[in-house]
């Protein structure tokens, strides 16, 4: 059976989240979370939140050994950008996009 859990408008940008999620997919979550404490990266923590918040609803639901869980699918899609603008010189400004990302997470059981 399966488990969800979703992160939306999470501040990192998506191909940087996406970096870290490609390392954990098809990941036992033990596994996957020991080695996501010890990443340096942002999105790292952000996806560890994300596979322990996922582990407590299968906890939560009772139907399901937690102990043989792994990482079916993990997938990040863009989300909308913040736009702000720096001050350059001779008074011009310049757009600074300030990415999010969506997160989606299902665990399944071997």
């Amino acid at each position: 059976m399966e488990v969800k859990a979703k992160l939306s408008y999470a501040r990192v940008g998506a191909y940087k989240a996406r970096l870290v999620a490609d390392l954990v997919r098809g990941m036992d979550v033990n596994e996957a979370i020991r080695s996501l404490t010890y990443m340096n990266q942002k999105s790292a923590s952000m996806i560890k939140k994300l596979i322990e918040s996922a582990v407590a609803n299968a906890e939560d639901k009772k139907v399901i050994d937690i102990d043989n869980l792994f990482v079916k699918t993990i997938t990040v899609d863009q989300g909308p950008s913040f736009k702000r603008f720096m001050p350059r010189a001779q008074g011009r400004a310049f757009m600074v996009k300030k990415q999010q990302s969506h997160i989606n997470l299902i665990l399944d059981e071997r």
